[in-house]
């Protein structure tokens, strides 16, 4: 048991200390607590209103941003939509006369195979 009383961090027996004192040591720290609580109450008011102008100003110009994108991406897809319909309408054009001009080949042909 000696041997780990002398080493560098062992355990040793407190003493019994005195109720009053105890009850003196818990006042001193819910002191303390409630000292510290109320500087970081005090600090976070004082941050608060700098930070919510900032916040607000950030979500503002995000807003417009926003804005500006939606009406720029519909202003692309109302201009791209004429050019769109007339290039989807030709392609349609093409191959319908590619095909029914297969038909035409088709139904001129000979049968290879009659009986």
């Amino acid at each position: 048991m000696n041997s780990l009383l002398s080493k560098q961090h062992a355990y040793s027996k407190m003493e019994m200390e005195d109720p009053e004192e105890i009850q003196h040591r818990r006042a001193q720290f819910l002191i303390y607590k409630a000292l510290k609580k109320a500087d970081s109450a005090v600090s976070q008011r004082k941050q608060q209103p700098w930070l919510k102008v900032k916040v607000c100003k950030l979500k503002i110009k995000i807003g417009r941003r926003l804005k500006r994108f939606r009406k720029s991406i519909l202003l692309t897809f109302s201009v791209g939509r004429g050019g769109v319909y007339k290039q989807f309408m030709s392609q349609l054009k093409s191959w319908k006369r590619l095909l029914k001009g297969r038909d035409a080949m088709v139904s001129t042909l000979p049968p290879i195979f009659s009986t």
